[in-house]
Formats: structure tokens, sequence, C-alpha cells
């Protein structure tokens, strides 16, 4: 009866990575209890887990072993959301320094029974990954030499590398891995080398220079034997560079799955992407990873306000102290004349008067004294900052830190104890004290960055290894947007154009025509519809305006409309609004709606030739459908350039003059009956 016994869904979760990258914080506890957004990161990978259908999951770890068990006991005892329907076991082995032995151990272990989805605890994502799983399933049944297939989501972002950014080439048929490259942070390549082998042996090839590596995989159960049978496998790339030299030694291959646009996927690995993965959360990207959802409990822990505030019923703030992007957990006090903006308040801390915090993270029981000024830092969790302290850009406070008053901080790194630093040879290292309880770290004092996750060619040569610390992100993107080249080859590059990132308005609009285009094939109820795209609206942050717009070029965007049957763009036109019709006149009410639906119009036009040639039709049938009124067409002709929207304003005149006729006679017909 075995083998008819349903396949448990499996995972492996790890929990030790990037301890040097989040120093000091990471002396005193895992990172993967470092708390985002007032949630742990832990609990966010392990709520992705349970929203994919997994049944049972491995947490491994070296550090901080039994605080991770105990965070777990505490999950399951106060029913956190990702407690029901998932077993959670806490593993882990003393002699385990880096992924492959983490790896290596549970093949050991032989706990893993069949393919499973590994992924870290510094991942964060809101992506169902069972299509992936399945996915994966298909591809072994016609492979057996199938080891992982490797989870990668598409960049939308214009802020400077994390390190998580990859070039790869694939097999546009079989999504095979064929090339794989991680991008180095900090760096603008002007060219790629790829392998001449890569195209010579296959036919079509597909690269992409625009992906984020989340860290998420499928793997078969070969996977973890490859790692046994070869201890040089240390890290993840170690594994992919592995198979993809020896493909045909190890007969095992590699294959690639794309998120789709709509879902979120990104790892945390240092404090650029913390501030990045903390940002969307409060924007809404990774929904329903928000933090009004009650993430980890199932209880709504705070009020969402407008310009994307979030403050605990039981935290003590006047709302005029929060000017946007900020969150605000329970038990947390704010004086007056204080000012806190894209800041994250954790809970019980005790924030002084005409205190200024700007890109500001505070852990649990932070006290803040009065008059103090706090830029893109952390502070980590039971610290005192006594009166008028300036911390600016890259500071990052440990716990229990005690700064005396009237200190200036700016680009450092400060614990409470100079005990907890030593070197290779376990000798503890002198610090400099600015306070009995304050000591600033050195870069170079302690720490081993091999043991991470990640590739030492990231680093730049000639720069010297460095703690990472916080920074501003809109300088970081400055910065390596201003890479420098030579004179030799500016003919060459000129020809080479960046391909665009997509923008929030681009992905929307795409949403908005999958829903229509959907919606009008299966005839949906337009009231769904409506809901799809309010979803959309609040998940992008788009407002009203750029919603009536976009919902206007959605509808004639979708393929009815571009590629009408016999280019009867008229009769394609009027199909599509006797379904859709009752969508654009939920957004199109207002004056202003109007002409933002002309506005769509005009841009239609010079997109669709068919649109472009019937323009006076077409606003005649909206009119007709008192979609736009009279008042609204007379408008948008009037702000039409008359040299640069000379046709379109030809096409229109007999319309407007129509327009015009029909309201005279209006205003005659109305004398008459005056006059009678």
């Amino acid at each position: 009866m075995s083998q008819f016994q349903k396949e448990i869904v499996q995972a492996v979760l790890i929990a030790d990575n990037n301890v040097w990258n989040f120093k000091p914080l990471s002396d005193e506890s895992s990172t993967a209890l470092l708390p985002l957004v007032n949630v742990s990161m832990l609990d966010y990978a392990l709520i992705a887990l349970n929203r994919s259908g997994v049944e049972e999951v491995f947490v491994y770890a070296s550090l901080y072993l039994q605080d991770i068990r105990d965070h777990i006991k505490q999950g399951i005892a106060t029913y956190a959301s990702w407690s029901f329907k998932m077993n959670v076991h806490v593993i882990g082995g003393e002699g385990c320094r880096c992924f492959g032995d983490a790896m290596r151990d549970l093949d050991a272990k032989a706990l893993i029974r069949g393919n499973f989805i590994l992924l870290g605890a510094d991942t964060v994502t809101n992506a169902d990954l069972r299509p992936v799983l399945e996915q994966h399933k298909r591809t072994a049944k016609f492979d057996k030499g199938a080891a992982a297939t490797l989870v990668f989501k598409e960049s939308t972002s214009s802020i400077g590398r994390t390190g998580n950014e990859l070039l790869i080439a694939v097999d546009k048929q079989n999504t095979r891995l064929h090339y794989h490259q991680r991008l180095r942070m900090n760096h603008k390549e002007t060219r790629y080398q790829i392998p001449l082998d890569v195209f010579l042996s296959n036919s079509c090839v597909t690269l992409h220079h625009n992906l984020l590596d989340p860290q998420i995989a499928i793997g078969s159960p070969s996977m973890l034997s490859l790692f046994s049978d070869n201890f040089d496998f240390q890290t993840r790339d170690d594994f992919v560079r592995g198979l993809l030299i020896n493909e045909e030694l190890l007969d095992s291959r590699i294959y690639v799955s794309l998120l789709p646009p709509a879902q979120y996927a990104h790892k945390v690995n240092n404090w650029l992407s913390y501030q990045l993965v903390s940002r969307d959360i409060i924007s809404r990207w990774a929904y329903p990873l928000v933090p009004d959802m009650g993430v980890y409990k199932l209880q709504q822990q705070y009020v969402f306000y407008k310009d994307n505030i979030y403050k605990s019923h039981d935290a003590n703030v006047s709302k005029v102290a929060l000017q946007e992007n900020v969150v605000v957990q329970a038990g947390s006090h704010v004086d007056t004349g204080t000012v806190i903006s894209y800041s994250v308040i954790g809970a019980n801390c005790r924030i002084g008067k005409n205190c200024q915090l700007n890109n500001v993270f505070l852990m649990a029981n932070v006290t803040i004294h009065d008059n103090c000024q706090l830029r893109h830092c952390v502070i980590g969790s039971d610290t005192i900052i006594n009166e008028k302290c300036v911390i600016t850009a890259g500071c990052v406070l440990g716990p229990k830190c005690v700064l005396p008053a009237n200190t200036n901080l700016a680009n450092t790194l400060v614990t409470h104890s100079p005990n907890t630093q030593r070197t290779e040879e376990n000798e503890v290292v002198e610090l400099e004290a600015i306070g009995p309880k304050a000591f600033i770290i050195s870069d170079l004092t302690t720490g081993d960055p091999d043991d991470s996750d990640a590739d030492e060619e990231l680093l730049p040569s000639t720069t010297a290894l460095c703690i990472p610390k916080m920074s501003e992100i809109q300088s970081q993107a400055n910065d390596v947007s201003d890479y420098s080249y030579s004179s030799d080859d500016d003919d060459e590059d000129e020809s080479r154009v960046a391909t665009p990132l997509p923008d929030d308005t681009n992905i929307f609009l795409s949403e908005v025509i999958d829903s229509l285009t959907r919606g009008f094939r299966e005839k949906s109820n337009p009231d769904f519809l409506i809901l799809e795209i309010n979803s959309s609206r609040y998940a992008y942050n788009m407002s009203l305006k750029e919603v009536n717009f976009n919902v206007v070029k959605a509808v004639f965007g979708m393929e009815s409309i571009i590629e009408p049957a016999n280019n009867n763009i008229m009769m394609a036109i009027n199909a599509a609004f006797k379904q859709l019709g009752p969508v654009v006149s939920n957004y199109i009410k207002s004056e202003d709606a109007m002409f933002d639906c002309l506005k769509a119009l005009e841009d239609i036009c010079e997109e669709n030739e068919l649109v472009r040639e019937k323009i006076s039709q077409v606003v005649h049938y909206l009119y007709d459908k008192d979609i736009v009124s009279e008042d609204a067409i007379h408008a948008w002709y009037e702000q039409l350039d008359i040299n640069e929207h000379a046709p379109l304003r030809q096409s229109l005149a007999k319309l407007v003059d129509w327009l015009n006729q029909s309201s005279e006679e209006d205003d005659d017909d109305d004398d008459d009956d005056d006059d009678e």
C-alpha cells in the first residue's frame, strides 16, 4: 500500500547566512531572527513555505541553534500563522561551516525522501512555489539527471546592486541552464564574456541579464548526494558552477524557472537589501506580507493609514509625527516635536522630544532621549541613546549599547562589549571606547566572509575587505550609474542600448490588460474585474489618475483591438465595451477622469494605426456611450498642440464642429421654450 501513499511536500530552510554582513547584530543572535519590519526573517520564510503547501520543514542551523529552537517552540505555542498544517523541525551540527556542509549533513541524516524546496531564512517571497515544484517533477520524468530547478525573479529596481543579480544563459526550449554568472556589486559592465560553446552547442539560447537570485530552488534527491560526492561544493554557486563544468561527468543538469511579474521575491543578504526589502514590504509590493495583514500572528497588529503609515493600537504617538512609510509597533511612545519618516520602530521603544528620524530601523526596547538626529542607521535592541546625539549614514549599533550624550557618529559599527570581537586565534581585540557600553568595531578585526553564502569575486580586488554598513539608497544608485569607460569604446557602447526595466506603471498596465483580456474572453462579472484592478492598484500604489489612464489603455491594448478581425476596429471596440463598459464607467465618472480617458486615447493613437485612422469615430462612440462628455472633448481638443498634434486635431475637427453646432441648436431650442 506504500506506493499509494501521498508524497509529503518537504522543504529545507538554511538559517546561517550572511553572518559577516550583519555585524554587530549577528554577534549576539542568529541572522535568521533579525527583525524585518518587526517580523523575523525566519518567520517570513516559514510563511512562504506554508503558503506553498509545504507539510514538513527542516530548519538547519549551526549558530545559535537553541535560540532558533526556542523561537520555533514559541511560534507553535502562540499559533503563529505558519504553524498550521506544517511540521517544523530544527536540526544542525556544530561542525557545519558553510552551505555545502549543511547539505552533506542533511544527506547523511537521510531526512529528505523526494523532491524538496530549498531556500534560505533570509528569503522574503509571496510566491506560490507549487507550480515550480510541479514543473520540476515533470522535468525529472523526462530527464533523470535533473538535479535542481533554480528560481529567479526579474529585477524591476534601478537601485544599485545588492549582490543578488545574475547573468544566465538558458535553453529557450526546455529552460535548461547553460551559463551562470553572479554580477559584482558596485560595478557596471559595458560588456559580458560568455563562452562560445554556449552558443555553438545549443540552437536556441536566451540571455537574461536583469535577474535577481532570491535563493529559492527545487531540489531532486540527487542534489544532496552530489554535495556528498563533491566536497569542493561549499556554496550554492559552487554547486551550479560544478555541474555546468562537469555536466557530462556528473550526468546532472540544472533547469530554470522565472517567477511571474506579480509575485515578489528577494534575498536579504546585506544592509542595502535590508533597506530595499523593508521599503517594498511597507509599500505593499510583497502583499499579503504587509504589516496590517497579521503576517506573524493571526490578528491585526497595525492600523493602516495614508502614506503607508502603520501604527499599532497600543502605540502612543501623534499622527503628525509620522510623515510617510513608517511602522510603529505596540508599546512604543513618541514625544512631541519628533518627526519620523521612512523608518521602522520596534516594540516598547521610547523616543524623546524634538528628535528627527529618517530611514532608521529600531529594534525592540530602544530608548532615544531628547534632541537626537538619526539618519540611515540600525539600532539594536535595548540600546540607549542619550541627549543630543547625531547618528548618520552607515551606523549600526549592536544590542545593549549605551551612547553618551552629544556623541556624533558616521559610518561606524558599535558594540556594547569589547569582548565580543576576537581574532581567528580567539584573542580578544582591543576596541576604541566611546563610552562604558559603546565600542567602535574596526572593519578588519574579526570575521570570515567565506562563511557566508557569497562569492569572493563579488568584492572588488582593489578594495579592502570591510563589514557592510547602512547607506543612502539613492546615492548608491547614482554611484553605480556614474561608471567610467574609455573613449575608444564610445562608438561601440552607443550601439548597446540597455534594456529598460519595467516600472510600477508598466507592470500595473500589463496586469490590467491580462485581467480584462481574461474577463472579456470568459465573460466574467465586471464587479470581479473591478476588484482585481483595485487589488493591483493598491499593490503598486497607483493614483486614481493613473488608474483611469491605464484602464482605458488596457481596454485598447487587448489583442482583439490591436489585431481586430478584418481590420474592423469599430466592431472590435463595440464588442469590447459591451462586456467591459461597466468596468470603464466605474472609473471614468468625473470630468477629470474623462480628460484622463481622452489623454489615454492620445497615447493609443501613437501605438495603434487603426485607432488613429478612426479616432473621430472612436471619440464619438465614447460620447454616445456617455463615457466622455462634450466639455471634456472640448478641453482635450483645446490643449492639443497645433504643431505636434496637427494630424490628430485635423481628424477631430469635424467632430468638434458638430458638437458646437449641436450645442448651439440646443441653446436655441431652450430660448424658444423660454419665449413660449
